[in-house]
């Protein structure tokens, strides 16, 4: 139950609704641009994760070989680090307030996602 309701509150009031939209954004430019769709399946997995993050992990998926790997350090030279700042400076920010310092964990649990997303997979957290 309270994972259902610091879902809601990140929904609402965490940013989760501004990260999905923005990230469903850049996986619809992906998916227009062909070559770039395995980019946007990544992207599109950041959005539903930064959606409903709480209760959720990311794990490695199994069977991701190389071809992630080297498509992952285009995203890190492109996209990555920008993403992973981002989120860094945002739970930074939001951990300064006790209310905002379950906003900032979210927000340094996606950090890995964004900085690293292919050949991984979100589950529900043990």
């Amino acid at each position: 139950m309270i994972r259902f309701v610091l879902n809601v509150l990140w929904l609402v009031f965490g940013g989760g609704l501004v990260l999905a939209i923005g990230y469903g954004f850049a996986a619809l430019v992906c998916f227009v641009l062909v070559i770039t769709i395995p980019f946007g399946v990544a992207s599109l997995r950041l959005a539903v994760y930064s959606l409903w993050p709480f209760g959720r992990t990311l794990v490695p998926k199994p069977g991701a070989g190389v071809g992630s790997g080297l498509a992952n350090v285009l995203w890190v030279v492109l996209a990555g680090w920008w993403l992973a700042l981002s989120h860094i400076l945002a739970g930074v920010a939001l951990c300064v307030t006790i209310i905002g310092i379950p906003f900032g964990i979210a927000n340094f649990k996606l950090v890995p996602a964004a900085f690293w997303p292919l050949g991984r997979e979100v589950v529900d957290a043990p």
